[in-house]
Parts: structure tokens; sequence; C-alpha cells
């Protein structure tokens, strides 16, 4: 089981590494994503960049290769907390791919598709958390949200093999939202956010995903200042 368990997470490594934003811009527009709109590779960029169309099926591959890392550790018989970290592997191959000299995207919709296949239900509630705040335009602060309150809600939610495997599972969600968090935060200074005090611009990294409070400005920013 441990060999299989070492090949999983060399699977996950490479799964989340291939990145279908970056591909199918390069196929279907003959972009590179990268140099476009925000500069990051996930479905949000290539919305804005290209298509709605194209951001589905984006959205779509991004959160099936967590599950699909997932769903294999399940096929094998691995343990709840070997299932999290084998998903946690292909998050950081999506955050860090080996293909695009690693520097990807955050990671958001394959950890979606990491948590659904661990519980279908906790899945549904960060999914929910998250697009509330959609009408006011603060997605970003929704995400933080749900993934502040992801380790509480496995705890109490997560119970198929006992409180052991609870507990393995619920510090595996723990390390996937540090995860999350340690993308919005290690990240060069932007020159739109040179004059930003640092508490100021550890905050809105945290709750915004952004150098400066005014989302106008930041969305519209040239790519040399990102």
């Amino acid at each position: 089981m441990v060999l299989e368990f070492i090949l999983l997470l060399i699977a996950g490594y490479i799964l989340g590494s291939i990145h279908a934003g970056y591909l199918l811009s390069k196929w279907f527009y003959h972009i590179d994503i990268r140099e476009h709109g925000t500069g990051k590779i996930g479905a949000s960029n290539v919305m804005r960049v290209t298509s709605k169309w194209l951001a589905i099926p984006v959205t779509l591959c991004d959160i099936g290769k967590g599950a699909l890392a997932v769903w294999l550790a399940q096929l094998v018989g691995l343990e709840g907390w070997a299932q999290v970290t084998v998903g946690l592997a292909a998050i950081i191959g999506h955050n860090w791919p080996v293909f695009l000299n690693f520097k990807g995207g955050r990671g958001i919709f394959t950890s979606l598709g990491v948590i659904t296949m661990i519980s279908p239900i906790i899945g549904l509630i960060v999914l929910v958390v998250t697009y509330l705040f959609a009408p006011v335009k603060q997605v970003a602060f929704g995400v933080f949200l749900a993934l502040f309150s992801l380790p509480f809600l496995s705890w109490f939610l997560y119970q198929p093999f006992g409180v052991e495997d609870r507990l393995g599972v619920t510090l595996g969600f723990v390390a996937l939202a540090l995860t999350a968090f340690f993308t919005r935060l290690a990240v060069p200074r932007t020159e739109l956010g040179r004059e930003t005090p640092v508490a100021e611009l550890f905050l809105n990294r945290l709750f915004l995903d952004r150098d400066i409070r005014d989302a106008k400005a930041w969305l519209n920013r040239k790519k040399g200042d990102n």
C-alpha cells in the first residue's frame, strides 16, 4: 500500500501540472494566457481574455483533475488522510506545475474537486459559501471564508471511518487551506501595491486576493504591473 501511495502522489502532481487554461488558450486562440489579463492561467482569466465558453471546460478540467486524483486513491483503498494527501499533490501540481516552470494558478477549483470527492456535502457547502458573495463581486472573500471554515466542516461533517481518520482528513484540509492562502501571500509586490502598507497588503491579499482594495484598478492594470 505504501508503494501505491507514493506512485499516486507522483501521479497526482503530474496530473495537477497539466493546465487546461494554458493548453486550450493556445489551441483555440493561439495565445499564451500568461501574457494577457491578470497573467493567471485559471478559468477567471481565461474567461476575461478569451470567452466564457472556453472558461467552462477549463473549470471542469481543473475540478476534474482534483477529483480524479482522489478517486484513484479511493480505488486502491487508501484511507481518508491519504486520499486528501494525494489530492493535495494535485493541487500543488496545479499551483507549481513542472511543465510551466513551476508558475501555475491558485488551485481553487482543483481544491473543490478534491474536497467534493472526499465529502460531497462539504464540497457543496464550500461552493455555496464561495458564491454567496458573487452578487457584490467579492468571490475572493467567499473563497477565503470557505477555506477558513473547511477544517471545522471536516471535523463535524466527515465521519465515514471514525475519529482517527476524521482527524487525518481534517489536518489534510488544514494543509489544503494553508496552501491556498500561501499562494495568495507569497507573490512579489506589484507596482500598484508599492505604496500599500505591509499590514494592509497582507489583509488585501488574504481576504481579497489582490494588492489593493480598488478591484477595478486591479483588474485593469497592465500585464507589466503583475
